[in-house]
């Protein structure tokens, strides 16, 4: 089904909709999750990539294992209660100081996620993932991004001959012992019910043990279009949709980036928005824990009313 384009008109005053509503905001609770985006540069060209990376792409530079390590020291420091500490790309493997990052959170006692294609440059960092698994077990998780349970699917978002490399990777972490997850999308006409029981057939098949109907271990993204019309989120979305701002991904998460040609990283306010400026908060966790305003359609595509979350 075609969608409607977005009016122009919305999401363009941090303060209010274009209905002239108060719009939304939300405040950082605790920081439980705080993601770290290794670089933007990615051995694909997805079709629909929300942050547009590929091989060409490097507005996000590649994060040193230095500068991830002064955020953990801060979260130390200020008493934070994060638990857990994401990657994400471009495909964070490409960064060749991932393995080092990731020992450094897990030797600290937190538990770190990857979010991966499962691919080449995963491929080549084995033996640094055995490793890190032998010496820190299950506090590592692994999510395969696996677009959709059928092959075509999967490679008409991500290109022809992406499928078999990354269910080979998906099938090596699950035979190796990783704790790993999948994340799929929401883009054929299926229900969420009969994507999930075509993801357990594809599991089964695989021999690989992941729940498909739980939704931590399998995670079904909504679509990212900021082009196609949505609705603003205003002050009263939260009654009317008997919702809580404290769901949304911003109210516990953050997320480290560092850009093309800047001499630190910056914290921005989630993983879907690395490249506008409104929701760049600072350059410490400490000053990016004021309230963030949903002025974006992914605020309200992907975490309103899509209830979704990075760190599901």
């Amino acid at each position: 089904m075609l969608s409607l384009p977005l009016d122009s008109a919305k999401f363009r005053d941090a303060l209010v909709t274009a209905r002239g509503e108060e719009r939304a905001e939300v405040g950082l609770r605790a920081l439980e999750t705080l993601w770290f985006n290794t670089g933007t540069l990615c051995n694909l060209t997805c079709r629909n990539c929300y942050i547009e990376s590929s091989p060409r792409n490097d507005r996000l530079a590649w994060l040193s294992a230095a500068e991830v390590a002064a955020y953990l020291d801060e979260i130390e420091r200020d008493g934070h209660a994060t638990t857990l500490i994401g990657f994400t790309g471009g495909e964070p493997f490409m960064n060749r100081e991932l393995p080092a990052m990731l020992d450094d959170v897990l030797s600290r006692g937190l538990r770190a996620i990857v979010l991966t294609n499962a691919m080449k440059p995963m491929h080549h960092a084995k033996p640094a993932l055995l490793g890190l698994l032998a010496r820190h077990g299950a506090r590592l998780t692994l999510r395969v991004s696996l677009d959709h349970y059928g092959r075509a699917l999967h490679e008409a978002e991500r290109g022809a001959r992406t499928w078999k490399p990354t269910v080979e990777g998906l099938v090596w972490l699950a035979q190796s012992g990783f704790d790993v997850h999948v994340a799929g999308r929401r883009f054929s006409d299926e229900t969420e019910d009969e994507v999930r029981t075509g993801y357990a057939r594809l599991f089964e098949r695989l021999g690989v043990a992941i729940d498909a109907g739980d939704p931590g271990r399998l995670v079904l993204f909504p679509e990212m279009d900021a082009a196609a019309d949505v609705p603003e989120i205003t002050t009263a979305c939260w009654g009317i949709l008997k919702k809580s701002p404290d769901s949304v991904m911003c109210a516990t998460a953050r997320m480290v980036v560092k850009r093309r040609d800047a001499a630190a990283p910056a914290v921005v306010a989630c993983t879907l928005l690395p490249y506008d400026p409104q929701f760049e908060l600072g350059a410490t966790l400490a000053e990016s824990r004021r309230p963030v305003r949903l002025n974006h359609p992914h605020c309200a595509r992907f975490c309103v009313l899509g209830g979704a979350s990075c760190s599901q």
